[in-house]
């Protein structure tokens, strides 16, 4: 089993991350799905039309993995007046959103989304660091 460690994906880059197969045995499964320094994780349930986001961080990274549900992901560069990168994230799939990237999640079914993040998520820590934006996708 390889112990590589995944980097934040460049700006730029494919949102979507690609996940190493697992390790299996006979007592099952584990399934890494990233390894990047972290002081929160995070599960968000989302029901379906929900919409998370039209912010960005000004230092704050973080891996998104979808376990159940469908969504649409989509994110830019701040400042950048063209369209977003979009995205449909379905169960399984890990995504990544670097700081100063603008971004939001429309939910197209109920969802249950891991959020692994590099900053604190306690509200001051959160709000502190979090610019929200006009939506930047109807």
């Amino acid at each position: 089993m390889s112990h590589s460690h995944v980097t934040p994906t460049p700006p730029g880059a494919d949102a979507k991350v690609p996940i190493r197969p697992p390790f299996t045995d006979a007592r099952g499964e584990i399934l890494n799905l990233v390894d990047a320094p972290f002081t929160s994780a995070a599960v968000i349930t989302s029901v379906k039309g929900a919409v998370r986001g039209h912010h960005y961080h000004q230092t704050d990274y973080h891996y998104c993995w979808l376990q159940t549900g469908r969504m649409i992901y989509a994110h830019r560069p701040v400042g950048d007046s063209a369209a977003p990168q979009q995205w449909v994230i379905t169960p399984g799939q890990l995504f990544y959103t670097p700081p100063m990237y603008e971004h939001v999640m429309q939910f197209t079914e109920d969802s249950v989304l891991f959020v692994f993040a590099r900053n604190n998520r306690e509200m001051a820590h959160y709000d502190a660091d979090t610019i929200h934006v006009a939506p930047i996708i109807p």
